[in-house]
């Protein structure tokens, strides 16, 4: 099993910043891609951000140019820096990862999501 633990949420004024990090603990053997998803109440989860385990990114159109999401592959750990936030950030920030053993299939792990509410 991988256990996925998220930090760093809060509460933050328009315009402000925030850095997410989530870290990977467990019976770990490969984590591929990593990600960035938030959802609000009523509504379906959207990916934030993603990267691949060569540090390849893909970003929301919503969130390009303002978010950055990075990884430490010796660490397990992949990390969400929020610059320029704005009230419509606010959400539950979940990450998850891909993970597989040896040969064995893909399965997708998910944190149990910190929130993040913008607001004066």
């Amino acid at each position: 099993q991988v256990q996925l633990v998220e930090s760093g949420g809060g509460l933050v004024q328009p315009g402000g910043s925030l850095r997410l990090s989530c870290a990977a603990s467990g019976r770990i053997f490969r984590i591929n891609a990593m990600g960035w998803y938030r959802q609000n109440p009523g509504k379906q989860r959207e990916l934030v951000a993603g990267i691949t385990s060569e540090g390849m990114t893909n970003y929301a159109d919503s969130v390009k140019g303002r978010f950055t999401i990075s990884r430490d592959n010796a660490k397990n750990t992949v990390y969400l820096q929020m610059n320029s936030l704005k009230p419509e950030d606010t959400a539950v920030y979940y990450c998850n990862a891909d993970h597989n053993y040896a040969l064995g299939p893909l399965r997708t792990y998910w944190g149990q999501g910190t929130q993040v509410t913008v607001s004066s």
